[in-house]
């Protein structure tokens, strides 16, 4: 028993059957999230405290993929899928007090303390890597 062939056009519309679905959902993943992606997802909500105003600040970024395969035969048309991702991560905030604004980032403490001591260690190293490297010649 022999496989029939399948037509160019039977393909496309197996493959438009599969991949409508696929980007039905994706575009309204996208639509859905995009709506909440506003500047109060960046900035929060201020906080007013005797004259100071605090307004957080975040960085937030997301993304969408999606696809469609296809069997080992040219028969064969796969399933979709498709998935998202977002983060948000907190990287200081805005200060305004008596008029004027001012932004605090937020700092890492221990990229404060490993950097510093990195250009020490490097700083002590340097002379005797360089004598080692002229005694070689």
């Amino acid at each position: 028993m022999s496989v029939p062939e399948v037509t160019s056009e039977a393909r496309q519309q197996a493959e438009a059957s599969v991949a409508g679905p696929v980007a039905e959902v994706l575009g309204r993943l996208a639509e859905h999230t995009g709506s909440r992606a506003s500047v109060s997802a960046v900035f929060g909500n201020p906080v007013d405290r005797e004259g100071v105003t605090i307004i957080p600040v975040a960085r937030v970024g997301f993304g969408f993929g999606g696809g469609v395969g296809r069997g080992r035969r040219q028969s064969e048309i796969g399933q979709g899928g498709g998935g998202g991702g977002a983060l948000a991560a907190p990287v200081g905030y805005i200060e305004i007090k008596g008029g004027n604004a001012l932004f605090r980032p937020i700092r890492n403490p221990l990229a404060d303390a490993v950097v510093p001591l990195a250009m020490l260690v490097a700083a002590f190293a340097a002379p005797r890597v360089v004598r080692r490297l002229l005694r070689r010649r």
